[in-house]
This record gives C-alpha cells, structure tokens and sequence, in this order.
C-alpha cells in the first residue's frame, strides 16, 4: 500500500504528462530532493514496541519506499487503481498465470511476445494450463475460442511482437466479460503514451518495464496494473497476485527501481519523438524496391490500421517490421551491413536496434524468416534510413 503521507503531495490533479516528468510530485521529506532517495535496505530495524518508523519488515514483503512511487506512477498513468513491480517483464506476465487455479483455461494470442508463448507451453501446460491459442484479428475466432469451454482468462498483445498485429482491444473486452473471463493486455508496445487498456474494458495491464518505460535498456523489470474499479473477482486475482510476489520472491532491486523511474520521467518526449521517427521511416520504405512489406500499424495500407487508430492516440509507436525482397537470407545480410542500427534484442530505448528474429528465436520461432524487426530510437531519422538504405543495397550487391 502507498506511503505517500512521508511525500509532499500535489493539491490538484495534472495531466499524466505532468504526472511522469515529476514522479507525481513526490518530494524526499528529509532533504528536499527532487530526485527520490534509493532505500537499500533489505530488511528494517524495529522499536521496543517490536514496529517500524515506516511499517516495514523486509524488502520481499513490502518493497521500499521506492516500490511505492514507482508502483503509484504507473498506475496513474494507466489510470488503474494500483500496480506491483517485478524483477522483469516475463516475472509479472507468467505471475498472472501461476496465481489462475490449476487447470484453468487460458485463450492467448497465436502471435505474441516468443518468450511468454514458450512458458505457456513449455511450463504452464505441465501444471494443468489449458492453453488455446488464437489469431487475434479474427474476432469470431476469438469468440468461439472464449465460448467453447468455461475461460479463465483472455490475454491480448496490441500492437503484437513482432508482426505488429493490431487486436480489438474493446471488442476482445465485450468477448471476455459476456463469457465470465477476465481479460489482461500486454501494453508494452504502446504504453499509456498511445493506448489506455483500461478505457477499453481491461481487467489487467501488464508491461515489462525493461522497454519503453525505462528507456535506456540498462535495466530489466516488470508491472502489473489493477484495474480501476476492482469487481469481486478482479479483487481476488489481484490479491492472490501480491501474495505471489511476496512469497516467490520476483522482486526489483532498489537501484533498478530508481532507474526505472527515472525512465519514465521522460517517457512522454521520447515516445512521440520515436512514433514520429518510425512513422517517416515506414512511410520511405514501404515503396522501396528491395522491401516487399513493411509492418506497421500506422500506414493506412497496414490491416490493423483502422483498429489501431480508433484505439491508438498520438502515435503508433516505435515498433516496425521491414519484409526483405528476394532471398530470405537478404535478411540476415541487410542487418549485417548496418552500421547505425544495432544488432541486437529487446525493444523500446533511446538507441535504434535491428534483429532477425527468426535467427534468434530459433527452430521453434514463426517469425517469418524474410522479416527484420526494428526498435526505433531517439537518433534522426535521416540518418537511420540512410543506414537502412546502405545495408538493402549492400545485402542485394551480395545475392547469388
């Protein structure tokens, strides 16, 4: 629970542009700082009465005084009611689904972040998970998925890694609610810069806190959003989810927790000047020669576009998916003749990055193999398509 009171609060509300540049205006009571203090402690010392200055016991149990801003911010920038933070994206995603009663029946997306597809799988089936997997931009499919068998839960990933695939957020909501299940979003891709889950009918929200929310991939971490108005059932899940996290341990370090926030005190400037960048970039090659598609939800050619506009404000985020002509290997060639672009995994910080995903994520991978996936940064667009542009030929100069 929040320890606010130790903080000087603002008297007024202020829009959640505001709310991210100064932490929600919380102040060290101390000294005054404006930056918040690191709280290293692991464990805290009590009174002769055997209490707590702070009601604090140990850093598994409670957090620190850190957990609780951070936590405080980024509910109020999805507008939830509260929010846990974890040790990393895939720890909170994964929590959601270990706290589900053994057996439950889970409808996910066919195409979603790998990493969580293959712990459904490879972990979450051995302990009784029933795991349907959907293609999200079906919504019949959808529907008759949810409806054929008492669902748990509906998960959802908008714009979906790493084909960019746009779900009906609202519409998957209606689907959820009419047959009992409760329904989570990964808000990841967008954040709350772009998409707000809960104004669209979302019982959770998930982030992994590692992308854009810190910004400057020097830290790994992970969020759960309650819901705003919590009904019986959202309650308990999101009961049992904090008990999870205080008995399983995946817990953020104090510094990291310090980082992440300080992330997110820029995400608002660094979120619209990295839409605005993938955006011209999406517009250049989506009529070049040597790119057969490019995948990204703000071109009016994309098939998410509608849905993507109509749930999306401000932007379509810095995700983007170029289709290489020719050989599939042309791929693999352009990404090595990038000099600009980093060759590297994770999405969503101030630097632009290149991957061949189905090289990384190996046999099992339904990436297409044709397909680069790109993490748009904070450089200038002009120079990202010149690199972009020097590699294509130099990969189309190296073809049998």
């Amino acid at each position: 629970m929040s320890n606010r009171e130790t903080y000087t609060p603002w008297t007024r509300e202020y829009r959640i542009e505001t709310r991210a540049a100064q932490g929600d205006g919380w102040r060290c009571p101390t000294t005054g700082a404006v930056p918040p203090p690191v709280s290293m402690g692991a464990t805290f010392a009590r009174d002769d009465q055997y209490r707590t200055p702070a009601g604090l016991a140990y850093l598994r149990d409670q957090g620190t005084p850190g957990y609780e801003q951070v936590e405080d911010v980024v509910a109020g920038l999805e507008g939830g009611s509260d929010a846990l933070v974890f040790s990393s994206g895939m720890a909170a995603a994964t929590a959601v689904f270990q706290v589900l009663p053994a057996g439950a029946r889970v409808v996910v997306p066919q195409t979603m972040y790998f990493g969580l597809t293959k712990w459904l799988l490879e972990f979450g089936t051995q302990r009784g998970l029933e795991v349907v997997r959907v293609p999200m931009d079906d919504l019949d499919a959808v529907a008759q998925a949810v409806e054929a068998a008492p669902t748990a839960l509906l998960w959802a990933e908008s714009p979906a890694n790493p084909t960019w695939l746009v779900t009906d957020l609202e519409a998957c909501a209606d689907i959820a609610h009419r047959a009992g299940a409760l329904f989570g979003v990964d808000n990841t891709v967008p954040t709350p810069v772009h998409t707000r889950p809960f104004e669209l009918g979302a019982d959770l929200i998930m982030h992994s806190g590692t992308k854009y929310l810190n910004g400057h991939n020097d830290v790994v971490a992970g969020l759960l959003v309650a819901a705003p108005e919590p009904t019986e059932e959202r309650q308990a899940l999101w009961e049992r989810l904090r008990l999870h996290r205080r008995l399983t341990g995946p817990i953020l370090g104090p510094w990291e927790t310090y980082l992440l926030l300080r992330g997110i005190r820029t995400l608002f400037p660094r979120m619209r000047q990295i839409s605005a960048s993938a955006m011209t970039l999406a517009e250049h090659f989506s009529a070049h020669p040597l790119v057969s598609r490019v995948a990204y939800p703000g071109l009016p050619t994309d098939p998410g576009h509608k849905v993507a506009s109509r749930q999306m404000t401000g932007g379509y985020s810095g995700m983007l998916s170029l289709h290489i002509a020719g050989d599939w290997t042309r791929s693999l060639r352009a990404a090595e003749h990038c000099e600009l672009f980093i060759r590297a995994t994770s999405l969503g910080g101030v630097e632009s990055l290149i991957e061949h995903r189905y090289t990384f994520e190996g046999p099992d991978s339904t990436s297409p193999k044709d397909m680069l996936r790109l993490s748009i940064g904070v450089e200038d667009p002009a120079d990202l398509i010149a690199d972009l542009e020097q590699a294509l030929e130099r990969a189309a100069k190296d073809a049998p």
